[in-house]
């Protein structure tokens, strides 16, 4: 009764979130659980949460239906729904997650991370990113992995490498949905405008924004270097996906059962990863190739603008300290 009733709440979410009245979904198996992402069944996080629910399949007695493209909502509204226990595994933002837990807001924090290496070496071995990943128990869910979504960069519908403040003072830049990113934008010197990513190329398209943040996979895939030439390595996050599971799923699980699903998470990594390399090099060259000019520049000006951000961050509290101190440590490991 109690898959019924969760098949049931699924079904109507589905439909008022998704404007869909049935996505297939007739199984009432305990073990049979649900997945669901933001992205197209081509792109590298469908690919590694496939390869997450075929190592389980093999290896235990669950099965899965993963349902990519949005279709059962936004990055918050899936939260909301694997919070509900309405489903059960979804990939979403690190910034979207902010909205339901401040601990997760670390992750939006300029600057955070130097490199890509000290991302991954922070990422798979702090010991702050697992309290951090776990410390959503109360509210339903938890975080069982992360996937790698590259270094997010400033890009203009202007001439030229967007090299400080001064160049993004009066440009409308679209952000996401989170205080943190807002704040972000508006201390790079740029007039932040909060949009859902699915309006940024008309929005660019018809002035309303001079420009965005984010990495390079939207230039060709998402079509923005249509309209934006100037992609200027500000680099100024490293903001990974998050792989959250509903509490109540996570506990019917056995001890060595919740041991292989974090093991077939990291399975899952390396395959996203190396689909992922793949994409960004082929958005890189299409871009180049209809135009788009690439600018590596000197990031102090950025980095400076944006210390009283890390520093008002630390000083919140002793866990946002504790955190940050704790991140900055794998910088030379």
């Amino acid at each position: 009764m109690k898959r019924m009733k969760k098949m049931l709440a699924l079904a109507l979410a589905v439909f008022s979130l998704a404007g869909l009245s049935g996505c297939g979904m007739q199984s009432q198996d305990p073990n049979h659980l649900l997945v669901a992402h933001g992205h197209g069944d081509w792109h590298p996080v469908h690919i590694g949460l496939t390869r997450l629910c075929d190592d389980m399949t093999a290896n235990s007695k669950y099965t899965f239906s993963v349902y990519p493209n949005g279709q059962l909502g936004d990055d918050s509204a899936m939260i909301q729904l694997v919070k509900a226990g309405v489903m059960d595994i979804a990939k979403v933002s690190a910034g979207a997650l902010e909205q339901f837990n401040p601990a997760y807001s670390i992750f939006s924090l300029p600057y955070l991370f130097q490199s890509t290496d000290h991302y991954f070496n922070t990422m798979n071995n702090s010991e702050a990113v697992q309290e951090i990943f776990q410390s959503t128990r109360k509210d339903g869910f938890i975080a069982i992995g992360w996937f790698d979504s590259g270094a997010r960069s400033i890009y203009t519908t202007k001439d030229g490498p967007a090299a400080s403040p001064a160049d993004l003072r009066g440009l409308k830049i679209r952000t996401m949905n989170s205080p943190t990113s807002v704040e972000m934008i508006t201390n790079m010197g740029g007039s932040a405008t909060p949009m859902s990513s699915g309006e940024v190329y008309t929005s660019l398209q018809q002035g309303i924004l001079d420009g965005a943040e984010n990495n390079e996979t939207v230039l060709v895939d998402d079509g923005h270097g249509e309209v934006c030439k100037s992609y200027t390595y500000t680099q100024h996050q490293y903001l990974p996906d998050i792989v959250i599971i509903a509490i109540d799923t996570w506990d019917a699980m056995t001890p060595e059962e919740q041991q292989l699903l974090v093991d077939s998470m990291k399975d899952a990594w390396q395959a996203h990863e190396t689909e992922w390399l793949k994409v960004v090099d082929r958005n890189k060259s299409g871009a180049a190739e209809s135009g788009v000019q690439f600018y590596e520049i000197d990031k102090t000006p950025f980095i400076e603008a944006l210390k009283p951000q890390q520093d008002a961050f630390c000083a919140a509290n002793a866990d946002n300290a504790r955190y940050f101190a704790d991140f900055q440590s794998w910088l030379d490991k």
